[in-house]
């Protein structure tokens, strides 16, 4: 009998772009399924600007894919977290959900 895949959802600033991407292609080579943003609206700024209702709509978008989850990957470049990440890290505490950070990796 197979065993249920880990649900990732990956969080963090969405400046890093990069980072996204490589935790993507590392959590999908794992085996695990990863939820993640939609767009990057800070790093992808110039192409695409956010209207504020956007954001707020991608903002719970995103709790709510917390929520689907079994474990949240913060992404903490040189530790930071802002007021969108601390809210979904805030949003996975409450659930109770497995937490691992980026800047802890090993």
């Amino acid at each position: 009998m197979e065993t249920r895949r880990t649900i990732v959802c990956l969080c963090g600033s969405t400046r890093f772009k990069k980072e996204f991407i490589q935790a993507n292609f590392e959590e999908t080579m794992k085996g695990n399924i990863v939820l993640t943003v939609g767009c990057f609206g800070h790093a992808d700024k110039d192409v695409y600007l956010l209207t504020s209702e956007e954001k707020r709509a991608l903002d719970k978008l995103h709790l709510d894919k917390i929520v689907l989850s079994d474990e949240v990957l913060i992404i903490d470049v040189n530790g930071y977290i802002g007021e969108s990440t601390q809210n979904e890290l805030n949003h996975a505490r409450a659930l109770s959900k497995r937490i691992r950070f980026w800047s802890k990796r090993g």
